[in-house]
């Protein structure tokens, strides 16, 4: 009995044993095309390079490979130009691509699942996929970073206020502040570019989860297709999805720190902060309250880290419980993959757009470093650099706090005279130290707020950008 005759009981391209069709509440029950069409351009990209290895591996003819190839790029050419209609009936990707292709050519098209099974072709797949989505998240966290180097740039020399537990604690350069997330989103894209090596291992060749015997040649295919390695047990290539999980994750450090700085704008854009004006554009009203303007993108930026931690945390469920190799719950590996990667390039994209329209109040930032004993650190260290044990210089410094406090005066508003009552070792230059400009250019450590060391950091990261001033 011929394929074509062993299916033609269920209908199917798998149906050979089975005497009945499939019910029509388990097609649409079990169907993925709806969403994993998407990855239509990788599965015929795939199927290429499988071909050709067939080919040479004269387990197809060379016409047929030919065919094969051509067959799919009208495929393709189809798909792209909204002609191709996808049948949910045939459930997914491989299967719709498969069936128009045999249709199109002939019996040219059955041979082209030689050797694989759609567990090794759906993994296949995916790490294509997740290979240009990871290209493509660089380039987005890039455009952010050059949004804050440009602000970073733009605002040199403006202060504000760092700090702790979100009560004030020391000034700093709002350019230093800026480029505290050009670090943070450099570490999401180191995080990525080591992922992007997992994912780059070939799995085609596992097959369904023994390998094949055919005479197949996977390294070929690694080359055709760019894999840097190729998979090295058939039984764990079936049933590995950590890449996904780990493409996940990273993607749940980008979208918290997004959150984490859409509450800052958010904070920062009140009246009781007054730092930042977001260009009204991004921002809404209130059907209400006429005089509302409420800084929506970050809000909602901030709200959706939750459904991207919620993607992780279904797809760890679903993994946690799975004996090896594959099992049909992996399906379910594609949909919170898909909507956590739209969901956090469109943070990506919109939060860059938004910040290139946000300006900073550098007089309101500036008064916000006054009052509160914001140089008291600086007082302490002074006196360490007289000799005197920090343990002790804290002591004295916060001595001195106190009776600011009991008279009502800044730091800056003690008398030198009173400040030699709690220690001989205070000098007229502590004035000059207890100032804000001081306090900030006294911070000369790597990776401190001096405007010097800021200015180093500033010009490397511009330079690492390519951004030319």
């Amino acid at each position: 009995m011929s394929d074509s005759k062993a299916s033609s009981g269920s209908g199917k391209m798998w149906g050979g044993r089975f005497s009945e069709s499939t019910a029509a509440s388990v097609e649409s029950f079990s169907a993925s095309i709806q969403y994993d069409s998407r990855l239509y351009r990788h599965d015929i990209m795939g199927s290429k390079a499988h071909a050709r290895m067939l080919a040479q591996q004269k387990l197809i003819s060379a016409e047929e490979g030919e065919a094969i190839v051509q067959g799919l790029d009208a495929i393709q050419a189809e798909i792209e130009a909204g002609r191709f209609v996808f049948r949910p009936e045939l459930e997914d990707i491989h299967m719709n691509i498969e069936k128009a292709l045999t249709e199109r050519i002939g019996e040219a098209g059955a041979r082209l699942h030689t050797g694989r099974s759609r567990n090794d072709q759906i993994n296949l797949d995916l790490r294509l996929y997740l290979r240009d989505e990871c290209d493509g998240l660089d380039t987005l966290l890039i455009d952010l970073q050059r949004v804050f180097a440009q602000l970073a740039r733009r605002y040199l020399g403006a202060v504000m206020p760092g700090y702790t537990h979100l009560q004030r604690a020391q000034p700093v350069l709002l350019s230093h502040h800026l480029l505290a997330y050009v670090s943070m989103f450099g570490r999401d894209r180191d995080r990525l570019k080591d992922c992007r090596k997992r994912i780059n291992v070939l799995p085609l060749g596992a097959a369904a989860l023994a390998g094949t015997g055919l005479p197949i040649d996977r390294a070929m295919v690694a080359r055709e297709l760019g894999f840097a390695s190729v998979s090295d047990n058939s039984m764990d290539t079936t049933a590995d999805r950590d890449f996904v999980l780990e493409t996940l994750f990273c993607l749940n450090l980008i979208q918290i720190h997004l959150s984490r700085l859409s509450e800052e704008l958010v904070l920062w854009s009140s009246k009781e902060f007054d730092f930042i004006r977001i260009g009204d554009r991004y921002c809404t009203g209130s059907s209400l309250m006429p005089q509302k303007k409420n800084p929506d993108i970050p809000e909602l930026v901030r709200g959706k880290s939750g459904r991207v931690t919620g993607a992780l945390m279904a797809l760890l469920m679903t993994v946690k419980g799975l004996p090896l190799t594959y099992n049909r719950d992996l399906q379910e590996d594609k949909e919170p993959l898909f909507d956590a990667l739209d969901t956090v390039k469109a943070s990506l994209a919109i939060t860059s757009e938004m910040l290139s329209h946000t300006e900073f109040n550098k007089e309101r930032l500036r008064a916000a470093t006054t009052g509160g004993f914001m140089t008291a650190t600086d007082l302490a260290d002074y006196l360490v650099s007289k000799n005197l044990p920090f343990r002790q210089a804290h002591g004295v410094a916060g001595r001195i706090v106190a009776r600011c406090q009991e008279i009502a005066c800044e730091l800056n508003e003690l008398t030198l005279e009173e400040m030699q009552s709690f220690s001989p070792l205070i000098e007229e230059d502590i004035y000059a130290r207890l100032s804000i400009e001081g306090s900030v250019n006294s911070r000369t450590s790597v990776g401190g707020t001096a405007r010097s060391r800021v200015e180093e950091a500033l010009g490397s990261v511009e330079q690492q950008l390519g951004i030319h001033i």
